[in-house]
């Protein structure tokens, strides 16, 4: 790995808390691409100043321009490791295993808390930025199939206006894999604020929105570099389809009979 190589190379010439740093992210390998300063400065117990002066010995401007380039590195070897069959099979292979993956760490107990918080809402809002937005208003358009007229709200600046409203009685459901997005983190730190519950949907539940939230419901895939891409998506879909259809059987709807009032209302938008 070339970074490895980097920090060997300059490590003679590092002080003494600059090693530390350095031996930490050998220690750490692609995951650090997932940690923060604040989770360095917690590991090594130095400051920013001695992280920043460190990535600027082996060649980068900051930690961020650090983190990319172990990210297009790892990335770069799993694009040039051979497929071991037709594309479009390895692509669904990988979708099955992510749906696994997520089953794994699928809490039945929180699931069930979950889908109770829904039905005791006076309101529920959902909170999502970027690709996790639009997994928001997907779990907007869901959430109607079994009666629950949930708000997706994408936009960080009217996220925090309606955060600051919100009481005891209401609910936000936060989409965020990696847990650290800071306009979605904002809100929910606004709304936790005024007394409203959080779910967070994210893959680390130890994440700044994970540790917000007051249940998590883990999503799994690592894409730091791969952002947007189908599996986390699918994710994220898989726990929102857990999320209606668990509301729907726990407080016995009538699904035949919303389906039907949903439907006769779009049939007259159908084109003959």
């Amino acid at each position: 790995m070339h970074i490895v190589y980097l920090i060997r190379e300059h490590y003679p010439l590092l002080t003494k808390s600059e090693k530390k740093v350095a031996d930490y992210i050998l220690s750490a390998g692609k995951q650090i691409i997932y940690n923060t300063m604040s989770d360095i400065k917690a590991h090594t117990e130095v400051g920013d100043a001695t992280i920043i002066r460190f990535c600027q010995k082996i060649g980068f401007s900051g930690f961020a321009d650090l983190k990319i380039e172990i990210a297009k590195e790892d990335f770069s070897q799993k694009q040039a490791q051979p497929l071991t069959g037709k594309y479009y099979n390895e692509i669904a292979s990988n979708l099955t295993e992510v749906l696994r993956a997520t089953v794994g760490l699928l809490k039945e107990d929180t699931l069930d808390a979950a889908i109770a918080s829904i039905g005791q809402a006076a309101h529920v809002y959902i909170f999502g930025v970027g690709v996790s937005g639009n997994t928001s208003q997907d779990l907007e358009s869901m959430f109607l199939r079994v009666g629950i007229q949930g708000k997706a709200i994408t936009d960080p600046h009217f996220q925090a206006q309606v955060a600051s409203l919100l009481t005891e009685k209401d609910l936000v459901i936060a989409f965020s894999l990696s847990g650290k997005t800071k306009d979605t983190f904002d809100s929910i730190t606004i709304a936790k604020s005024n007394g409203a519950k959080v779910i967070a949907v994210t893959n680390y539940i130890h994440s700044p929105i994970g540790r917000s939230a007051d249940l998590v419901l883990q999503t799994a895939i690592d894409e730091f570099l791969n952002g947007g891409s189908l599996a986390g998506k699918v994710s994220q879909l898989y726990i929102c389809d857990l999320l209606v259809q668990g509301y729907e059987k726990k407080n016995n709807i009538n699904a035949i009979e919303l389906r039907e009032k949903v439907l006769r209302s779009i049939l007259d938008k159908s084109i003959d």
